[in-house]
């Protein structure tokens, strides 16, 4: 199947102010891609691109004083499969985790392991060990929080939303991953495009959505307590620790953002 994605972002800033941008897809879906995937900036900008440490494809740019606006559009190939569901997939031991697994355990901005582990061993310590486990605690999160896209909060944190029982999909994300890797699960925060595909349509704004992985039995596999469903049409664009690593923005002074749209559909091959 191909999937027509893009976004369109406006940022108003009063002075030159220079800023990184995570708005290409990720280098692992490249091979995918049925056009190019370029940003259009409607003022001149000096930008180049760069391999963040996660291995996200991102931008530097010094945006004007005044608005921007920052455009794509692009075609990509899709199996058209759901997420894959390794229902036999085992568990780790520390030990046996790669080295490059192992940063996925530890605490970062959004996801407090020391506040959450005794939460997370006291629901799950009981539970089967691998997916099954991690299943446990997305059906436990996808409940314990009622999805409010109005209430919408870039500073809470797993904990906030463990406290606060509401969120949105970044929301159910840190915190279920935060939950796995205090069960010693390597969990890492993913950022990207998911269209209602192959689901009823829904009616609000479209949006990025956030989702995790897991490394279970010597693979990353997709994992979203949000919709708690396998889903199609997943277009990944960053992957990293938490929302900082993977923010669409990341401005160095004063702005703000002042226009969104974002497009994810399915659409159907030209003959």
């Amino acid at each position: 199947m191909q999937i027509k994605a893009g976004f369109t972002l406006s940022y108003q800033c009063p002075q030159p102010t220079p800023m990184l941008l995570c708005l290409h897809v990720h280098p692992s879906r490249r091979a995918d891609l049925l056009s190019e995937q370029i940003l259009v900036f409607s003022r001149p900008v000096d930008a180049w691109d760069y391999l963040d440490g996660f291995g996200n494809s991102c931008t530097r740019i010094v945006a004007p004083a005044g608005q921007l606006t920052i455009s794509t559009e692009f075609w990509v190939f899709d199996t058209g499969l759901p997420d894959v569901v390794p229902a036999t997939a085992h568990q780790h031991a520390i030990e046996e985790l790669p080295d490059e697994a192992l940063v996925y355990l530890l605490g970062s901005r959004y996801c407090e392991t020391d506040l959450l582990t005794p939460v997370a061993w006291e629901l799950f310590g009981a539970t089967e060990p691998g997916w099954p486990r991690v299943q446990a605690i997305l059906d436990w999160v996808h409940n314990h929080i009622r999805f409010d896209y109005g209430q919408a909060d870039r500073t809470r944190s797993a904990f906030g939303a463990y406290q606060g029982h509401v969120g949105v999909c970044r929301d159910f994300a840190h915190l279920a991953l935060t939950l796995c890797r205090c069960m010693n699960i390597p969990a890492r925060y993913c950022t990207g495009y998911l269209g209602d595909i192959g689901v009823p349509p829904n009616p609000a704004p479209m949006d990025f959505s956030a989702w995790f992985e897991v490394y279970l039995g010597g693979h990353w596999y997709t994992a979203d307590a949000r919709h708690n469903t396998p889903r199609i049409g997943r277009v990944l664009m960053g992957i990293g620790r938490d929302a900082t690593d993977v923010a669409l923005s990341t401005q160095f002074g004063p702005g703000t953002l002042s226009g969104f749209e974002v497009v994810t559909e399915q659409v159907q091959p030209a003959v």
